[in-house]
């Protein structure tokens, strides 16, 4: 498994508490296609099918706290 970036983590936290690409993207003062752009990468990193998977794939191997 390719290790996360310090944004993807913030990114894949903020998914864990329900935030849309729209509100990640403004609460990072980010665009939404950045936004788009790294969770493509993190979906790629962790091997996940779905941003759910993700999650759980990401507090199975402790990446973020669950």
């Amino acid at each position: 498994m390719e290790k996360l970036t310090k944004r993807e983590i913030t990114i894949l936290k903020l998914i864990t508490q329900g935030y849309d690409n729209a509100e990640i993207s403004k609460t990072i003062f980010i665009s939404i296609h950045t936004v788009k752009a790294h969770i493509s990468k993190i979906m790629k990193k962790l091997n996940a099918k779905n941003r759910t998977n993700a999650i759980y794939i990401a507090i199975k191997n402790h990446l973020i706290d669950d």
